[in-house]
């Protein structure tokens, strides 16, 4: 019973990593359902934003990525992977105001590298180029993010705020991989 289950996960890891190099329908999925469960383990940490209104601030997401149906999709496999990175170096930062769960959070870290280390599988397998200035804004976009949880001294009105950017960058990160299917 024991092998046969060993054998099926063998088979199954394979299976995916071949066919997911090359199947946009099977990584949409696959992205879809990481995006879903970080969003859910991110809607669990506690935090409302009422309270915190007079700390709302645009940061600004690149427009181009609001309108991602430009985008070839290898461009969206870039854009998802820095996407993922970012959010989880963000995580990575000083959480300890925030008295969020910490498996909640591990839970979340775990499921970014995954996906990003997935992905960084299918970039090493393809021919990926990459524009420059979608890659400079997505990177200020986060730095504007990194620099208000600073400024805020990583309170926990910033970090509440923050948690609902990222929400709102997982529905355009929804949308973006959406086209994968096309």
């Amino acid at each position: 019973m024991t092998s046969r289950c060993i054998l099926q996960t063998a088979l199954l890891v394979y299976f995916s990593t071949t066919v997911l190099a090359m199947n946009y329908d099977l990584l949409q999925f696959q992205l879809s359902s990481s995006s879903v469960e970080c969003q859910e383990l991110l809607l669990q940490l506690n935090g409302t934003s009422k309270d915190c209104l007079k700390d709302r601030m645009n940061f600004k997401i690149p427009e181009e990525i609001k309108k991602s149906q430009q985008f070839q999709k290898e461009d969206i496999i870039l854009i998802t992977l820095e996407m993922f990175g970012k959010t989880s170096d963000i995580f990575r930062r000083n959480l300890s105001s925030t008295g969020w769960n910490e498996t909640i959070v591990e839970d979340l870290l775990v499921t970014l590298h995954r996906q990003k280390e997935h992905l960084e599988g299918i970039m090493e397998e393809g021919n990926f180029t990459w524009d420059h200035r979608t890659l400079l804004h997505l990177k200020r976009y986060y730095l504007r993010i990194v620099q208000y949880l600073k400024a805020k001294k990583y309170s926990t009105c910033a970090w509440t705020i923050v948690q609902a950017e990222i929400l709102r960058g997982f529905f355009f990160l929804d949308k973006l991989t959406g086209y994968l299917l096309s």
